[in-house]
């Protein structure tokens, strides 16, 4: 048997058990959904491909559009251009290769990139908290609320597969790979220069360690950062406007950065007035989600992890976006879920298997009533 046979061998053993909490999480998820549509049929179809898939489709099958769009009164509309261009190449790439449709395509790539992602998220949670708390932290993620958005034709799960392996790579101090791999998460969302500042943390701190500057821990976080100003660049200049997309993302979304005015507004009128119970529930996980970020900063996490997570919840509840997306935006963050999946490290899993599963099926409930039974884009 050669090295490479050994390597692979041990990397498919070293993959079996997120696999499999992958697997199961799926299936889960898949359960809660049978369980809660409300189509008489085909409703696995139309839950994997909801509302903004469409926009990821079409790009993938007609390109982007070469000028701005507008109403029948003549105000500016969204546009496919509010959306980053790698998922939709590889949606385009899968549709090439299985011949499938776009909105089948794009449900293929997202369920490949989400395994793949919890693959990744366990290797660098046992190099940050050992191998009881990697495992734990791959359950949280996969079922957390709003999760389900990891197996729908969304770019959520691709842009956590690139998040995740742009930090592991930081970690081993791969600085080349984990510049291409922060380049790719910048072309898939917005947040990805939370990613890109994530890295630049991490080769500082190694920099400083070191006492002297690696070419590599220079050209990584550099390359790093081109990914989400290349993209707002080339929308401008395809369009002729220099702010184009983020015009699209208020006129289209009502997105826009107002330092978290909205966010508090809704806290505040919602836990004093509120009587639907999603905005409640929304309020609360909002607020329990800000309270992991602070009890994992007083925790001691590692910078870059904790850089990453602060920065994509500020961009979260920073902006205008409906508050019912907040949850789903918030899903990549890693931050918020890391002091439960530390806390699991210690005691034995009979007593957190319990606790697991209680939060797994609250998660995955959550995630297939939105997806299923509220009446707005998630």
């Amino acid at each position: 048997m050669t090295i490479s046979s050994v390597k692979v061998r041990r990397a498919a053993v070293a993959a079996g058990p997120p696999l499999l909490v992958w697997g199961a999480a799926a299936a889960l998820q898949l359960l809660m959904l049978a369980w809660l549509h409300t189509r008489p049929d085909d409703w696995l179809r139309a839950a994997l491909t909801p509302w903004d898939n469409q926009f990821y489709v079409q790009i993938a099958e007609h390109g982007y559009p070469h000028a701005l769009s507008y109403d029948e009164h003549g105000a500016l509309a969204g546009s496919p251009l509010a959306f980053f261009p790698l998922y939709p190449a590889v949606i385009a790439v899968v549709a090439g290769v299985t011949g499938a449709d776009g909105a089948d395509a794009s449900v293929v790539a997202a369920w490949l990139a989400s395994a793949a992602a919890a693959v990744v998220v366990h290797r660098l949670g046992l190099r940050l908290y050992g191998p009881r708390a990697a495992l734990a932290l791959v359950v949280l993620v996969f079922t957390q609320p709003m999760a389900v958005t990891l197996w729908i034709g969304y770019s959520e799960s691709l842009f956590l597969l690139l998040a995740a392996g742009c930090l592991l790579a930081a970690h081993r101090e791969a600085w080349l790979t984990a510049g291409a791999l922060a380049l790719l998460a910048g072309l898939t969302r917005s947040t990805g220069a939370a990613v890109a500042v994530a890295l630049a943390v991490a080769a500082v701190a190694a920099t400083r360690r070191r006492r002297r500057v690696e070419w590599r821990a220079v050209a990584g976080p550099v390359v790093g950062a081109l990914g989400v100003p290349g993209y707002l660049a080339w929308v401008g200049w395809r369009t002729g406007r220099p702010d184009a997309w983020f015009a699209i993302q208020r006129a289209g979304w009502q997105t826009a950065w107002d330092w978290g005015a909205a966010t508090w507004r809704f806290l505040a009128d919602t836990l004093r007035r509120g009587h639907d119970w999603v905005p409640m529930v929304t309020a609360v996980l909002l607020v329990a989600l800000a309270a992991a970020v602070v009890t994992a900063l007083l925790r001691g996490t590692w910078p870059p992890l904790a850089v990453y997570g602060v920065l994509i919840l500020v961009l979260t509840v920073g902006q205008t976006n409906y508050y019912h997306s907040k949850p789903r935006l918030l899903v990549p963050a890693l931050l918020t879920l890391v002091p439960v999946a530390a806390a699991c490290a210690r005691p034995p899993w009979r007593t957190k298997v319990p606790a697991l599963v209680a939060l797994a099926l609250f998660g995955t409930w959550f995630g297939a009533y939105m997806l299923t039974d509220w009446i707005y884009a998630i």
